[in-house]
């Protein structure tokens, strides 16, 4: 086991949309465990589904009337609506009870995301920023659609069409910009980056 749920970056231009929102999850109803909503300390529920490989991991281990650690994909279907993809869970005390090294809380504390991807709009005078995140190929090799996430926070505008890396904290149902660095101007269709860098990379670790 890791000693982190988000892992670390192996790329320089490694796309990815990752983070942990502390909450109960409660699904929909009984016949489809998957789709639910997760509702944190402050009441806000947010739409989650929960990906295959979890569901076996709750319904084993977990106590669903108690609040978990959960580790998340993000996506903004609206703009004022988050929804949430249950990738995983942080708890070591309860999955992994030897390792005596890890506790149940990380140092960015609770509602950190990280998001890596293109800078497509900015508009520094109302706060608002969307990212352009590319997910890596399927198992059969099909390339799914990239996707767009919306963020309150100030960019200059210089840096559309570059490549940034986000450190993120959830208020409600939005992600809010709290530290960020440019990686690269992305590439143009000729292949090439205004500086002459080449292709950024297109898998992504989400």
């Amino acid at each position: 086991m890791r000693d982190h749920p988000i892992p670390p970056v192996t790329e320089p231009l490694q796309y990815r949309a990752i983070g942990v929102v502390r909450g109960v999850y409660t699904p929909h109803d009984d016949e489809q465990l998957t789709r639910g909503v997760l509702t944190d300390s402050a009441g806000n529920a947010l739409e989650t589904v929960v990906l295959g490989r979890v569901m076996t991991l709750m319904r084993r281990h977990l106590s669903m009337d108690q609040p978990h650690l959960w580790v998340v994909y993000p996506r903004c279907r609206e703009s004022d609506h988050l929804h949430l993809q249950i990738a995983g869970i942080w708890e070591p005390s309860t999955l992994s009870p030897d390792a005596a090294d890890l506790t149940d809380s990380l140092p960015e504390g609770d509602d950190y995301f990280s998001v890596r991807g293109e800078l497509i709009f900015t508009k520094p005078e109302t706060g608002d920023l969307v990212i352009k995140v590319r997910q890596q190929p399927r198992a059969d090799g099909s390339r799914p659609l990239p996707f767009k996430l919306q963020i309150k926070g100030e960019l200059p505008l210089e840096h559309l069409r570059h490549f940034v890396s986000l450190d993120l904290r959830r208020q409600g149902q939005e992600l809010h910009l709290e530290s960020h660095e440019v990686m690269a101007p992305m590439p143009t269709r000729g292949g090439k980056s205004k500086s002459g860098r080449g292709q950024a990379s297109r898998r992504a670790r989400n």
